[in-house]
C-alpha cells in the first residue's frame, strides 16, 4: 500500500468500526426493549404463545426486510432481558428512559406510552454483537460464567467462533481452577477492531447487502459439502464439522469429518476458498497425523483427507493417500472415494452459486 494515503485508510476504517459499534450499540438495545415489552404482555397475561407467533407473523407481512424478529427470535429477546435484567454486573448500569410524551408519534397506543424504556448502551451488554450474545447466553449456566465470557470477548476480541471454541474448551472451568487472571491468557487470533461486529443482524436490521466475510462464506461452502458427501452413498457417516484435534497445548479444527463404513476409517474433508497452496497438503497431512493418533481406533485403518480448493481457473481436488499406505490400501480407497470429477463439478457450482 502506498504509504502517502495510510493515514487516510486507517481514518476511513475507523469510521466505519465506529459506525458498525454505533449500529450494534442501538440494536442491542432495541432487542433488550423488545424482550421487555414482549416479557410483561406475557406475564400479565395479557398475551400468549399465539399472539407472540401473531406478531411475528405481522411483522413478516408489513416489514419483510426485518430479519430476527420471528417467534424464535422474539423469544431469544425475551431470553436476553430475563437473563441480564437482574444481574449485578448489568442491574446497576441500566438507564430508564425518560421519553417527552409530547413527542411521541400520536398513532402510538396507550400501552406503549406506558411502556418504560431502558437504556442498556453503557453497559457491557452493548459491546458485543447479537450472536456473540444468542451463543453466550444459550450455552452458559450461572451468572459468573455468562459475565465471564462477555468481558473476555469483550477484551480479546473473540469472533463467534472463537468464543465458541472456549466455551466448549471449558474456559472458564480451567480458568477458575487455575485462578488464572485474563491478562495471562493466551491470544489465538489476530485481533480484528470489528471482528465482534461482524453481525448478520446489524446488515439485516439496516437492509443493507452484507459484505460477507470470509468465515461466513466458508461456513455456507461446508454446509453445502457435507449434505453433498451425504448424498453419495451410504457408507459416508458424518461425524461432525470443525472438529476439534488437540495437539499438544493447541487446538485445530477439521472442516469436516467423516467416516466411512466400508474403508472403515475416518476422512476428513479441508476445504479452501481461495487458491491451491502448497501448504494446504501439509495441513491437510497434518490433521490426518493427529486424527491417526487422537481419534483412530485400533481396529480402524489411517485416516485419510480430500482437500478441495477452489482454483484460479478451476476447482483443485486432491486426496491425500500417500501416508505411509501400501499400494493395495491406496488403490482400494481410490475406488471408494468420491470421483474427482464429480467433486469439482459440485465445487464449481458452490463457488459460483456463492458468487466467489
Amino acid at each position: 500500500m502506498d504509504k502517502r494515503f495510510t493515514d487516510l485508510i486507517q481514518l476511513i476504517q475507523q469510521s466505519r468500526n465506529n459506525a458498525i459499534k454505533a449500529v450494534n450499540t442501538e440494536l442491542i438495545n432495541l432487542y433488550w426493549n423488545v424482550g421487555a415489552y414482549v416479557k410483561q404482555k406475557l406475564s400479565i397475561a395479557e398475551w400468549g404463545d399465539k399472539t407472540v407467533v401473531e406478531l411475528a407473523d405481522f411483522i413478516q407481512r408489513h416489514n419483510p426486510e426485518l430479519k430476527g424478529f420471528s417467534r424464535s427470535g422474539l423469544y431469544r429477546m425475551i431470553q436476553f432481558y430475563e437473563t441480564y435484567a437482574d444481574t449485578k454486573f448489568v442491574a446497576p448500569t441500566v438507564r430508564q428512559i425518560q421519553i417527552d410524551k409530547n413527542q411521541i408519534d400520536k398513532t402510538v397506543s396507550p400501552s406503549l406510552r406506558q411502556f418504560q424504556f431502558q437504556d442498556i448502551k453503557n453497559t457491557l451488554l452493548a459491546e458485543l454483537s447479537w450472536t456473540h450474545h444468542l451463543t453466550i447466553f444459550s450455552r452458559c449456566k450461572t451468572e459468573e460464567e455468562r459475565e465471564f465470557y462477555l468481558r473476555i470477548t469483550i477484551k480479546e476480541k473473540y469472533t463467534k467462533r472463537e468464543l465458541d471454541r472456549q466455551i466448549s474448551a471449558s474456559l472458564f472451568e480451567r480458568v477458575m481452577i487455575g485462578n488464572a487472571k485474563l491478562s495471562t491468557m493466551p491470544r489465538e487470533l489476530t485481533i480484528d477492531i470489528a471482528s465482534p461486529f461482524k453481525d448478520n443482524y446489524v446488515f439485516e436490521f439496516l437492509n443493507l447487502s452484507e459484505p460477507h466475510s470470509e468465515s461466513d462464506l466458508q461456513k455456507g461452502l461446508i454446509e453445502q459439502m457435507k449434505n453433498f458427501i451425504l448424498e453419495l452413498g451410504r457408507d459416508f457417516i458424518f461425524i461432525d464439522e470443525e472438529y476439534k484435534v488437540q495437539v499438544g497445548n493447541r487446538d485445530f479444527y477439521i472442516d469436516l469429518l467423516f467416516y466411512h463404513r466400508d474403508l472403515q476409517c475416518l476422512v476428513a474433508f479441508e476445504l479452501k476458498a481461495d487458491e491451491f497452496q502448497p501448504e494446504h497438503l501439509g495441513q491437510l497431512n497434518f490433521y490426518l497425523e493427529a486424527l491417526d493418533r487422537k481419534a483412530k481406533k485400533s481396529h480402524e485403518n489411517p485416516s485419510i483427507g480430500i482437500l478441495l480448493c477452489k482454483g484460479k481457473e478451476h476447482e483443485v481436488v486432491e486426496f491425500a493417500l500417500s501416508r505411509s499406505l501400501s499400494p493395495t490400501m491406496i488403490a482400494e480407497y481410490q475406488t471408494q472415494l468420491p470421483d474427482k470429477k464429480l467433486l469439482q463439478q459440485k465445487l464449481h457450482e458452490i463457488f459460483e452459486n456463492s458468487g466467489t
